[in-house]
């Protein structure tokens, strides 16, 4: 849960703090522990249960975080995890710490600990500490895997964003257009019954449909929800997902953002596991699953290229696997020796990149997306008011 404290420290002014923490002692404690006399602590936020973080999810970032701070502090990173677990009230927390610190005095890794424990650590997670391991620096890793996660989580939060006004702006015009074509429109047809066949060929057509509704509402209602239902279904399908995925890809403009945001996301890994002592050759067979599949299908080429002994840039420019920019920023890793620092280079480019692409597509979508449910709200509008305008000339 999330605390709000207000404090104080030496001369500052009142500060309000915002901290995750078990309850308001221990988010009083986290206050003092960095210097802070607190004022007062309440809880920040109470989200319904549906929205709060689902059961058996393992905090990662904020484990890492509390992990490196305990071990800069000078802890043994044993009596870290010890640390830990004693301040976790999550059932299934305590217990992935719990058989972590099992497997350390079994005197197993670290890395081999996590990758046994029932959270499911994340491969990449996995692998950035067990690299750690043969240079003896992990709290190096643990900062990287932060910055890292953070990098991603920032590029993911960018894209939300910049789709929440257009999302809402479709659900919005399609409930008015629901309502208009549900309720407004029966009604509507009731009044011009008589004149019907003096109306024009559109305006019969949507008379006609709200007499259908209106006969028959309970049966399109059921029909409505089994299709929506199916449709649904359909799409939390992997095969499903991957044939959209497909089509999105042969899209000329949105499948280059894709193939752009998936290289990014690589090469930021594969930087991170570069900068932690990994070999090239295991790094690029543990970082192959953040491609999509016709893309890993070119890196196992890539890679066998790689083991021959040709160049990185090489191998990558031959299938589709750079850009310009990159292969300029391979090459000069390469000659430097500061290959894993040029990919992660490569990655901030290309995701300041698409992030600058997304802003510039939402400002001109959210403008198109207005027009076209103002055209059809003010089209079935006109059409039932049509009837009218004629019956007013008439008179006239």
């Amino acid at each position: 849960m999330r605390y709000e404290v207000k404090a104080l420290r030496g001369e500052e002014d009142l500060t309000a703090l915002l901290l995750d923490a078990a309850d308001a002692g221990d988010a009083a404690s986290q206050a003092l522990a960095q210097g802070y006399t607190v004022i007062a602590v309440r809880m920040k936020s109470a989200w319904p249960t549906w929205c709060r973080q689902r059961a058996g999810h393992f905090p990662l970032v904020l484990f890492s975080q509390e992990l490196l701070a305990l071990l800069q502090a000078g802890l043994a990173l044993v009596e870290a995890l010890e640390t830990l677990g004693e301040k976790e009230q999550r059932p299934e927390v305590k217990k992935t710490l719990s058989q972590i610190i099992a497997n350390l005095y079994e005197g197993h890794a670290f890395s081999y600990a996590l990758q046994h424990s029932p959270a499911n650590f994340p491969p990449l997670y996995v692998a950035t500490l067990r690299a750690s391991e043969r240079t003896g620096d992990l709290p190096e890793a643990l900062s990287r895997y932060i910055a890292y996660q953070s990098q991603m989580d920032a590029v993911k939060r960018s894209v939300v964003s910049a789709s929440i006004y257009p999302m809402l702006l479709g659900i919005v015009g399609g409930l008015v257009t629901l309502f208009l074509l549900v309720y407004v429109v029966p009604r509507f047809s009731h009044i011009y019954a008589d004149i019907g066949s003096d109306l024009p060929l559109m305006s019969q057509l949507l008379m006609r449909w709200g007499q259908l509704l209106e006969s028959h509402g309970a049966a399109i209602l059921a029909g409505s929800v089994l299709a929506l239902g199916g449709a649904f279904h359909v799409a939390t399908r992997p095969a499903s997902r991957q044939w959209l995925l497909r089509r999105l890809w042969q899209l000329p403009g949105i499948g280059t953002r894709l193939h752009i945001y998936q290289l990014a996301r690589f090469y930021r890994s594969l930087g991170m596991l570069l900068r932690g002592g990994m070999p090239v050759a295991p790094s690029l067979t543990l970082v192959s699953d953040l491609l999509e599949t016709g893309l890993r299908g070119r890196l196992t080429l890539a890679l066998a290229h790689i083991r021959e002994g040709h160049p990185i840039s090489a191998a990558m420019e031959q299938y589709g696997l750079t850009t310009p920019v990159a292969l300029r920023m391979l090459r000069v890793g390469e000659r430097t020796g500061r290959m894993g620092e040029m990919m992660e280079r490569i990655a901030a480019f290309h995701e300041e990149e698409t992030a600058r692409w997304v802003e510039r597509f939402t400002k001109l979508f959210e403008p198109l997306l207005m027009a076209v449910i103002g055209l059809v709200i003010g089209l079935i509008v006109v059409l039932m008011y049509f009837p009218i305008f004629e019956l007013a000339g008439s008179i006239q």
